[in-house]
């Protein structure tokens, strides 16, 4: 047609990016990406396009970015090995409710069914692990899928999506008129829904007659930046607020209000005794999971449940539900706290008196263990002396294993936000480098840690060579004992101490990062602790303190239940 302009398909995908804000890009290159990358090295566009060592990283990368950023992030892979690789990261992002947007290349359409090498139905495969995916088989439709993924990703309750880019798509024709984005969708959460108004005075009617209620808040309130307005509501009814894991970040735990993790991964009885003594639970942006729960024994059943979620397949599921109030956290608390400010008959629930008691019973416990010098090192011992060095705006990335519980139970978080990452819907090891690698690129300006077991270590070390190439100042723990501590402990509290196929050698992780060219020490004596994490953590570089630690099941985790 007369006067229209043309970009290639690869072309076009670069400028959508563009359109929509995106800076940053993590992924892995391959033959079936050729086009898009060729047009990413001859275009003027803007974004930074980070190589990683695998495509499991780059996903997770771009979910850590995501976090710290409230931008979606993107990673990128080729076809058949690269989008099965990718898959644990868009997983872990969209059941985390982290919008990532995850590009496969893949064989040309017209060779599909011909037995090309990579092939597979990616669409097909994405399809359960994913809030949207589709694949671009038509060029033309290349910019509307685009602004959809984006559109999916940022609405409603965020998560993770899928774009299929075959080769052939790659060197289509796209009309440059269609190239355009809804700024709206550059970041997240985006068109909030707010709350039903007769719902919001039924929770309001009901926490008025409360006598002991409290409020659990999972990842939700981070999420859409309802710290604000969740104090409010908490200060007018002087009502505890506890957080799952997840859900860290959303009060200061610091408040006087601030009770602190429950459930069975970082709770502790003081914190479960104040759940289990409420008479009304507010879950907020809480899926009520097997895991803050106590496989659903705390609250008790006959606890009165009013549920804030974005999501109206998470209210009522595990709980029956008094009121349900289907919205936005933020725009749902900001609602609850004039209705309750209206009020004239509101309780005192005494949450400042339980918050402090529940804290005071923690640090009893916690204390004498974190100034202990018994060897191998304490994991107690190393919480406290990151809470001394750490400055208030630090990130901390968590594996699961031994870093979770520890940071979950015993590291006072000073700040609202997104200060502790970890990956809490599959815990999958192998997370926290790449994570913390994508949160370092998003916010730069303050310190992030990735703290790791000698489990996880072996996931993931290969990236040390993409930190060290990208001079990232990240700091790395590796807690060292040379067991996946985390079965261990399961099969020695539910299956008679039959230790099988859990313990390995030790690795000299510091000489491993050392071969990346990353600034490493081992410390084995408590008395080296402090002074070797503050040098490592005030290098200008990357750095690795490989530590030799107490292994799960012979320490005082505040896990409850290892095995169900």
């Amino acid at each position: 047609m007369t006067g229209t302009n043309y970009l290639t398909g690869a072309e076009a995908m670069v400028r959508m990016l563009e359109a929509h804000g995106v800076k940053h890009m993590f992924g892995l290159c391959g033959d079936t990406t050729l086009p898009f990358y060729d047009a990413l090295s001859q275009m003027d566009h803007g974004i930074q396009h980070i190589l990683t060592r695998d495509e499991r990283h780059a996903a997770y990368m771009a979910d850590g970015y995501a976090r710290v950023t409230g931008k979606p992030g993107v990673c990128e892979g080729p076809s058949g090995g690269g989008a099965t690789y990718i898959l644990p990261g868009v997983v872990e992002a969209n059941e985390s409710s982290v919008p990532i947007l995850a590009i496969t290349s893949d064989v040309a359409t017209t060779s599909r069914g011909k037995y090309p090498l990579t092939e597979l139905d990616q669409p097909a495969l994405f399809k359960p692990l994913a809030k949207w995916n589709a694949s671009l088989d038509d060029a033309t439709r290349l910019p509307a899928m685009v602004r959809e993924a984006f559109r999916a990703m940022t609405t409603g309750t965020p998560g993770a999506t899928h774009l299929a880019l075959p080769f052939d798509t790659q060197k289509a024709q796209v009309d440059e008129a269609e190239i355009w984005a809804d700024a709206r969708h550059r970041s997240y959460p985006a068109e909030r829904a707010g709350p039903d108004l007769d719902a919001i005075e039924a929770a309001a009617e009901i926490l008025a007659r409360s006598k002991s209620a409290v409020a659990v808040c999972g990842g939700g309130p981070v999420l859409s930046g309802a710290s604000d307005a969740l104090r409010r509501v908490a200060e007018l009814l002087d009502m505890p607020v506890a957080t799952t894991v997840s859900g860290q970040g959303s009060i200061a735990e610091t408040e006087s209000l601030a009770l602190g993790v429950v459930g069975s991964n970082g709770g502790i009885p003081a914190t479960r005794s104040v759940v289990d003594a409420a008479d009304v639970v507010l879950f907020i942006g809480c899926r009520a999971g097997s895991v803050t729960t106590e496989r659903w024994r705390s609250p008790a059943r006959n606890a009165t449940i009013i549920h804030i979620d974005s999501d109206p397949m998470v209210i009522g599921a595990n709980y029956p539900t008094e009121v349900a109030i289907c919205a936005d956290a933020r725009l749902a608390l900001e609602a609850l706290a004039e209705a309750l400010d209206a009020r004239n008959d509101l309780p005192k629930l005494g949450g400042a008196a339980k918050a402090s008691a529940a804290w005071v019973a923690k640090w009893a416990a916690f204390n004498p263990l974190a100034a202990s010098r018994e060897t191998p090192i304490r994991p107690e011992a190393v919480m406290a002396s990151l809470m001394d060095i750490l400055d208030d705006d630090a990130i901390v990335v968590a594996d699961p294993g031994t870093p979770c519980p520890y940071f979950s139970a015993h590291y006072r978080w000073r700040k609202p936000g997104r200060h502790f990452i970890t990956n809490r819907a599959h815990g999958a090891l192998g997370y926290s480098l790449g994570a913390a690698m994508g949160a370092h690129v998003g916010r730069p300006s303050v310190k992030t840690l990735s703290v790791m077991g000698d489990g996880s270590f072996g996931f993931t070390c290969g990236e040390f060579e993409t930190m060290v190439r990208h001079n990232m100042p990240i700091t790395s723990i590796v807690f060292s004992n040379a067991v996946f501590g985390w079965i261990k402990a399961g099969q020695k509290a539910g299956f008679g101490q039959r230790y099988y196929n859990v313990d390995f050698n030790r690795t000299d992780h510091a000489a491993v990062a050392r071969a990346f060219g990353v600034k490493s020490w081992t410390v084995k004596d408590p008395e080296d602790l402090s002074r070797v994490l503050k040098q490592a953590i005030e290098h200008d570089g990357p750095t690795l303190v490989d530590i030799h630690s107490q292994p799960l099941h012979e320490a005082a985790a505040p896990v409850s239940e290892w095995v169900a």
